[in-house]
Parts: C-alpha cells; sequence; structure tokens
C-alpha cells in the first residue's frame, strides 16, 4: 500500500485564463501552466514520487509528461481520472453561460440535477472514488495523481462523506499540490491547494 499521495492539479489552460468551461474538452496547457508545472516539478525535485497516475485529458496528460521528464518516473494513464463530462457548457466562458442560465442555477443549487449531456454527479462520484481507492492501495510507496479541480473535489466529498446533493466547499488551483500521508494507520492531509511555489520571491 503506498504511503504518500501527491495530488498535483494539472498547468493553467488558454480556457482557464478565458474562464471557460472544460469539462472533456483537450486543451492544451499554456506557456504559463507548462512554467507553473516546471517550478512544481523543481519543489519535489528531491522528493519526487515513484509513479505517475494521471487522467487521459490533455491538460492532466501533458502535466505529467512534463514532470515525469523533470523526475524520470513512470505514468500510467486512468480514465477514471478524467474531469466531470459538461456536455453543453463545454467551451463557454462565463458571460455565454448566461443563455442557459436556468439549468445552470439549477445545477448550483442542486448538483444531482440531470442536465442532457452533463454526466451526472453520481456516476462521476463512482468512478472518481474508485480511482483514488486503487490509488491508495498501489504498492509505491509514493505515488502522484495528476488530473482535474472537480476530480480531487469530489475525492474529498467521498473521503469525507460529505453529500452529493451540496456545492463543493473544495477549490484546487492549477500546478496546486495537495499531500495526504500515511500516520498510524490512517490518512492524513498535510497540504492542501499549496501554491507556494507559483509564487515569485523578490531577493
Amino acid at each position: 500500500m503506498s504511503e504518500r499521495l501527491y495530488l498535483i492539479r494539472h498547468g493553467r489552460t488558454a480556457w482557464n485564463a478565458e474562464g471557460r468551461i472544460q469539462g472533456w474538452a483537450d486543451v492544451p496547457l499554456d506557456d504559463v501552466g507548462r512554467e507553473q508545472v516546471r517550478r512544481l516539478a523543481e519543489r519535489l525535485r528531491t522528493a519526487p514520487p515513484d509513479l505517475i497516475l494521471c487522467s487521459p485529458l490533455w491538460r492532466a496528460y501533458e502535466t505529467a509528461c512534463l514532470l515525469a521528464a523533470a523526475w524520470g518516473v513512470p505514468i500510467e494513464v486512468d480514465e477514471r481520472l478524467k474531469e466531470r463530462g459538461q456536455g453543453p457548457f463545454e467551451g463557454r466562458p462565463g458571460e455565454e453561460v448566461a443563455v442557459l442560465q436556468r439549468a445552470w442555477r439549477e445545477m448550483a443549487r442542486d448538483p444531482t440535477t440531470a442536465i442532457v449531456g452533463v454526466e451526472p454527479r453520481e456516476a462521476f462520484a463512482e468512478r472518481v472514488w474508485a480511482a483514488m481507492q486503487a490509488a491508495m492501495a498501489r504498492p509505491e510507496q509514493a505515488v502522484a495523481v495528476v488530473a482535474h479541480g472537480g476530480t480531487f473535489a469530489m475525492f474529498f466529498r467521498c473521503w469525507l462523506g460529505f453529500p452529493l446533493d451540496r456545492p463543493s466547499p473544495f477549490r484546487f488551483d492549477n500546478a496546486s499540490l495537495t499531500e495526504l500521508v500515511v500516520q498510524d494507520g490512517r490518512w492524513v492531509v498535510i497540504r492542501l491547494n499549496d501554491t507556494c511555489h507559483l509564487e515569485d520571491r523578490a531577493g
């Protein structure tokens, strides 16, 4: 069983910068995102994982490839780590979502609301929980999971027993680092959505 998990959200994309909803859309990192990943790789240079598990979506896979090259570790892709499919919302900036305002508000009020083309919340929760359980059970001592903000938010909801019919209280920034370790036989969070490696320090 693994003893350390690094949960890493992918670097920034142009759609992140524009406030567009990505879902299952295959959007690459932008130059800022690649620099974010480079800084994260350097931060963990002396304590890299033994393995990277990643989402198949390009922004996560590209992040994983950059990290793997820096650390010299293998990558395995797990389809279950994908972001939630957002159907008709994908690619729309916030101001255009107004045309889908009623459905958007209803989904925000009750995330279990069924909307054509949007992956059901329960299905999303089931696959993410299965993927993360598998990651925790890996034989490698330290494993990095490179995925999405929604993926990690859903993992924490399932792990902590939060109801699915309420908005998520969790946020994960681009290229953020969340770290879990086993202490006294239990998983413990020792850092959450940590982005100190992205801060510019003068002097």
